[in-house]
């Protein structure tokens, strides 16, 4: 039975990977009590003890845990920005290629940011094959629900005296200085980061990442474009589809409580719209870190996680 800590499992993210491994049978969580969970000593004997430990923690916490860490033989996956770009950390989406024998094979993995998610699984495997030029000037929009934000912005958007303002989507982000830009780039091996758009609307959860491009970008047609995808993904939770519409539109919230992530691709012949939809708590969060999780200690891969 493997052993596995949750630092910081009091935030949105730590809940959630707490609620889905308290009924699996070969999962032993460790925990702490409330009067110690923020206590060094403590979480530094807990992570000494596991097989895996989850950093659900704002980026310095997750960098004095990793400290903490030192000399463990505790396999960390790391939810916070801290680590996504960093040396020696391996980045914990097993659907790019050849990623999934490296998390196998590491100790250090940090996950993906739920808006970056969208952004490199669209992005990345077209820059790999050559098809997306890494110089190309891209931009791209995504939409979120709010619990994106944690407890304090589930807490205002569920307040029966919310301001007026959250009734509608609200553009964030809006100096270009974003925290997932940095994995967005180097993830997907381009020369510079994408204008990026991040909206959050008053729904609970959904994810909603879009891409467009202009046909002359793209060294192949729509069509070829279609199969490039359907064949990069045919492992793990990410699934293209060639047409996804809901009667002429695409909701934000199809895959809310999922695990999984669709890919689509509309548009015409001259302007494509890339389309990369989830759920931001899911695979855009704890969904992903089990099944990172999933690989480290060797089983299914989607064990625990809901497909639906």
């Amino acid at each position: 039975m493997a052993k596995v800590f949750i630092d910081g499992s009091a935030g949105t993210t730590g809940l959630r990977i707490r609620e889905r491994l308290a009924e699996r049978k070969e999962i032993s969580l460790i925990t702490l009590p409330e009067e110690l969970r923020k206590e060094p000593a403590a979480r530094e004997r807990a992570i000494g003890e596991a097989d895996v430990v989850f950093l659900c923690l704002p980026d310095d916490a997750a960098r004095e845990s990793v400290a903490l860490a030192q000399g463990s033989d505790a396999v960390i996956i790391d939810t916070s920005t801290a680590h996504r770009t960093a040396p020696g950390w391996v980045y914990g989406m097993p659907e790019l290629c050849g990623q999934r024998e490296r998390i196998r094979a590491s100790k250090r993995i940090a996950n993906p940011g739920c808006h970056a998610s969208g952004f490199v699984a669209l992005v990345a495997p077209l820059v790999k094959e050559g098809v997306l030029s890494p110089d190309a000037a891209l931009t791209c929009t995504s939409l979120t629900g709010y619990s994106g934000g944690g407890k304090k912005m589930i807490a205002e958007y569920e307040s029966d005296l919310r301001d007026p303002l959250l009734d509608a989507p609200r553009m964030y982000g809006l100096s270009q200085q974003h925290k997932h830009l940095a994995e967005m780039q180097a993830i997907c091996g381009l020369s510079r980061p994408p204008i990026f758009c991040p909206i959050v609307a008053p729904f609970y959860s959904g994810m909603e990442v879009t891409v467009p491009l202009f046909a002359e970008q793209l060294s192949v047609s729509p069509k070829r474009l279609s199969e490039l995808y359907a064949d990069y993904y045919r492992e793990g939770l990410i699934r293209f589809l060639p047409e996804a519409s809901e009667a002429g539109f695409l909701s934000a919230a199809a895959l809310s409580g999922k695990d999984t992530m669709q890919i689509t691709l509309s548009g015409n012949d001259e302007r494509i719209l890339l389309v990369a939809r989830f759920d931001n708590l899911g695979k855009g969060a704890s969904g992903a870190a089990i099944q990172n999780m999933n690989l480290i200690l060797g089983l299914e891969e989607e064990s625990g996680l809901c497909l639906g």
